[in-house]
Formats: structure tokens, sequence, C-alpha cells
């Protein structure tokens, strides 16, 4: 809990002492418990004999305190995952400035200030504290929420959250202009954006055949920076369109730019090696040197039974199957999971395969929305909302959660009505369920629920 002393006190105006807020060191942390005793358990009297306890013993526990330049520690917070498993759930708590220098210039809001920080660095979805009643405008002030009310030590405490709004932010840059900048290409053509009941899917069912076309863009940024990885990754995510809807890539097309042959080179390098590992040959396409950077890759597929995004209905079980296998692209951490690049090519093939062989109500590949910003457009395409048990994600043991929940992750599949999928390359989980209230629901372990998302993902509407 965030306990906080009182931070104002003589109308004396004094020098504030110069002072940082670092991570604790041995010495800062022995300081930093002596003031939280003299405070919390001599002056206001909140705990009988000590305020240590489990958490202070939680190794991932992380403890910041302000320090003048000469090395005295003047005040501190701690911050620690709420959950045995790390779910993106942290609370804060034990924020306490010494008496003395409650004048040194707003030592307790900027040790709030400085804990929010460091949560949202470690991928925390969810950040709480339980703070002193009296306390609470400060936090209000700082932006925090009020949730809930307890009792500690006998004094009104208020539970409060800090909104963090990673989600809605990804997903707001990525997706939620699309319903704006596509309006009115649905009333050109009964065909158009894939027609009635498909509208929201990554490929397109070509009418009267059994033929689907995806196509895909990959960023500068990405090309410049890894251009193999680029080329890699102009047919991995098409593939993984085609393999949502539950087709077979038969062949690719290709429109590659770049400054000088070499960069060229590199980008088919990549895609050359994708293209043999998933079996599809690249048919033909457009090079052109001495432009600025670009790849852009078209897929087609075939399948006579295909899996609409927008199939999902009030009730359907959400599941997730993924491969956790691998690890963050050297460069895009926290962004881009490699699943991929070290899988033969037959186990390639068969991931992309397990939607055909389910044949769920619905599925969509998770993007670079992430894994919550994909619920959200499935949801949206089947005209529900989503609810998600967060804990019931699977993900890598050692990743932050909430990268896990917004980066791409190589090959994970969302579907709705399905049974889990067996696969021994992947791990299938049901994770939700498709809901009534529009937007996407975070459920968490103790049963309160917050909202990732408000409303649609894309402004495309109901397929």
């Amino acid at each position: 809990m965030f306990d906080v002393p009182v931070l104002t006190g003589s109308p004396r105006r004094q020098e504030a002492p110069a002072w940082t807020i670092r991570v604790a060191d041995a010495a800062d942390l022995a300081a930093y418990r002596s003031i939280r005793h003299e405070v919390f358990v001599g002056e206001q009297g909140l705990f009988a004999g000590t305020d240590q306890d489990d958490i202070d013993d939680d190794p991932r526990t992380v403890v910041l305190v302000a320090a003048t330049s000469m090395g005295d520690v003047l005040g501190g917070v701690r911050l620690a995952p709420a959950t045995v498993r790390d779910i993106g759930w942290w609370t804060g708590g034990r924020l306490v400035v010494r008496r003395g220098a409650r004048q040194a210039g707003g030592i307790g809001s900027a040790l709030v200030r400085a804990a929010c920080t460091e949560a949202a660095s470690r991928g925390v979805l969810r950040f709480d504290a339980t703070v002193q009643e009296r306390n609470e405008p400060l936090f209000r002030h700082l932006g925090w929420v009020r949730w809930g009310r307890t009792v500690i030590g006998g004094a009104p405490h208020v539970r409060m959250r800090w909104p963090i709004e990673r989600v809605a932010d990804l997903v707001a840059a990525m997706k939620l202009p699309l319903g704006d900048v596509l309006s009115g290409i649905r009333d050109d053509h009964p065909e158009a954006l894939g027609g009635d009941g498909w509208v929201g899917d990554d490929g397109a069912l070509v009418a009267g055949t059994d033929i689907v076309v995806a196509t895909d863009a990959i960023l500068p940024a990405l090309i410049d920076r890894d251009p193999e990885w680029a080329g890699w990754c102009g047919v991995l995510v098409n593939v993984n369109d085609l393999s949502a809807m539950g087709a077979r890539a038969v062949g690719l097309m290709d429109a590659v730019s770049a400054p000088t042959a070499s960069a060229v080179r590199r980008i088919v390098s990549g895609l050359r090696s994708a293209a043999v590992a998933w079996d599809v040959p690249v048919l033909g396409g457009h090079t052109q040197l001495r432009g600025a950077s670009s790849l852009a890759v078209t897929a087609l597929g075939r399948t006579t039974a295909p899996v609409p995004g927008g199939g999902g209905r009030v009730g359907h079980r959400l599941g997730l199957t993924v491969d956790l296998h691998g690890r963050w692209r050297r460069g895009f951490e926290g962004r881009q999971w490699d699943s991929t690049s070290t899988r033969s090519g037959e186990e390639l093939r068969h991931l992309a395969g397990l939607v055909a062989a389910q044949q769920p109500a619905a599925a969509k590949d998770v993007s670079m929305a992430g894994l919550v910003g994909t619920a959200a457009m499935l949801a949206e395409a089947s005209g529900t909302g989503a609810l998600i048990d967060v804990a019931s994600v699977p993900a890598p043991s050692d990743v932050a959660f909430g990268d896990w929940l917004t980066c791409f992750p190589g090959f994970a599949m969302l579907t709705a009505d399905a049974p889990q999928m067996s696969s021994p390359l992947a791990t299938s989980a049901t994770i939700g369920e498709l809901s009534t209230e529009l937007g996407v629901v975070l459920r968490w372990p103790d049963g309160v629920e917050t909202r990732a998302l408000d409303a649609d993902a894309t402004g495309l509407g109901q397929a």
C-alpha cells in the first residue's frame, strides 16, 4: 500500500536540498526501511513492531529512493508483482518521506511519478495502490483514480489505480483510423472489403472461387534496420493471414524497392528463405532500384472451407493457440517475438494448417495490434465485445506481460467457439469469451475487471 505521511509541515520556507531518484542499492534499502519504521510504526502507529511483509522478501520487488548527492536517503517507495506469476498486475506501496525532508520540493509526488514510470517500463498493465484517505487528493492530482475503500491499522484507506493506456494507444495508432480512411469503399461494390460476412478479414475471398488473397506491407524502418528479417516477415504475415482463414498458401507476389542493388538483394534473400520454408513459390512481382525502402507482398491461397474473422457470437469461448518457442528479435525487443526463423519448414507448415484442421467459428492471427488489439478486431467483426482472463493467457516465462499482450508474437491464432488446438509445437488455451459489452475487458485473478478498450478497434463495424 502507499502509506503517505503528511508531506506538508511548518509554513516556513526552507532551502530544498538537491536530490535524485534511483533504484535502491543495499545501503539505500536499509535506510529506506529504517525511515519506514520511524514513520509507520513510530510516528503513525499503523503497525505494531514492524511494517515489513512478504513483499519485502520478494526478489522481484523494486525499491526507488530519493537521495541527496551525498547519498542521504530522504524517502522511498516500492513496487512489485501482485501475483506469483507476473501477469502485468503490480502494486505500489510503502511510500514514505523522512520527517525532516517533507519540505524538500515534492519528494512524495516525484516518487509516485517515478514508480509509475518504472511500472510502465516493466510492461505493467494494471498498477494499484492503497493509500491513506487523507492523501487521496495528492494521488488524484497525479492522475490516479479511486476504485475502492478499506481499513488498515485502524485508519481509513482508499484503493487507487494509475490508468495505463498502452493497449488503447497501440490500437489507436495501428487500427482505429481504418474505418475513416476506408470510408465508402464498402458501398462501392457488393464484394468490396471482402463482402458481407467477411469485412475485417486480413484476406479476401475472390467471389465464385476457392481463392483467398492477402497483402501486407512492411514498415520502412524495419526494412532499413534488418532487411533479411523484413523479407522473412513479408512472407510470414501473409501466410498467417491465409492460415487464419483456413487457406493454404500457393503463391507469392512481391514489390521491392531499395536505394541499392545490395539492399534489394538482402530483402529478397529473407523473402526467398521464408518462401522455401513455407514451400510457397514466388510467382513474380516488381523490383525497383534507387528508390526509398519498401516491401509489399501479396499471397494467394486456396480453401473450400474459409473461416471468417467475424464469425464469433456472444458466449463463444475465446481461444489462443501460440508458439512460445523463440526470443525477442534483436533490435525489436518488446515488440517482435521471433518464433519462426528457427523452426523447420515442416514445423512451420504444420502450424499454418491448424486453423484449417479445427474449423473454428472465427479466427484471427495476432497482428501488430497485439493480442488484445486483435481480440478487439475479432470481436468488432463479430458484433460482440471480448472478455479476457489475463491469468489464462499463455506466455513465455521471461517476458514482461504487457509487452507480450501488445507485441507481434510470430505465430499466434485467436479463435472463437473452437476446442483447444492440439499441437506439439504450440500452446492452446481458452483465455476468455465473447461478450455483449463492446470493446475489451481484462479480468484479473481477484475478480476485478479493467477496460483495455472502450469501443471498436477499427471502425469498420460488424462483418
